[in-house]
């Protein structure tokens, strides 16, 4: 009878663990925003980053055998309030995708927005492409009014659902597959 109730006990307890989230962190295998910024053109805002990507061997192995990996680069613009929540002013998103074509020999780099892309022959130079981001028109000037401050932010998230479906199990579980930035926040002058 005890034997029973401890086997119970620990089943709860195993259940308990797996249904848990598993918390999402900056390991030695994740996306870093290392500099972003606004620069008003003309009468746009435009976005230019810096993102350094850094793939687990798990990811790299995936890739390799040509499973296609995407990013969704999130922008976001708040007006800050004093009394209230800030008030979001832009959201916007860029994905990306890399995969690898075994026939050609080629890494493929595409912006899935703006179809634009390109071929490189290594690994090291596709994700140099990847990494930075230049001159994305993300809002006019009129939007924003005087005198009032604004956040500006930039995460970088790995899209794990987009995977194909018997690998994200796994990417949902094994921390080799937390390839997202926390978020790179700066103040904007308007």
């Amino acid at each position: 009878m005890r034997s029973s109730a401890k086997r119970k006990a620990a089943l709860i307890i195993l259940l308990w663990g797996w249904l848990m989230p598993v918390p999402v962190f900056a390991g030695a295998y994740a996306a870093i925003v290392k500099d972003a910024e606004l620069t008003l053109q003309d009468e746009d805002y435009l976005l230019s980053a810096e993102i350094q990507y850094r793939l687990s061997p798990k990811a790299t192995d995936a890739l390799k055998n040509g499973v296609p990996l995407f990013w969704a680069v999130n922008i976001r613009i708040q007006r800050q309030r004093d009394f209230w929540w800030d008030e979001t002013i832009v959201e916007k998103n860029l994905r990306f995708k890399i995969q690898y074509q075994a026939l050609l020999n080629v890494y493929r780099v595409r912006n899935e927005d703006s179809g634009e892309g390109g071929n490189f022959s290594s690994l090291a130079s596709a994700m140099d492409a990847l990494s930075s981001i230049r001159y994305v028109p993300v809002l006019n000037k009129s939007t924003l009014a005087d005198g009032e401050r604004y956040t500006a932010g930039l995460r970088v998230l790995f899209e794990r659902e987009l995977l194909p479906l018997p690998l994200r199990p796994l990417a949902y579980l094994n921390p080799q597959w937390y390839l997202s930035s926390g978020w790179y926040l700066w103040n904007m002058k308007n």
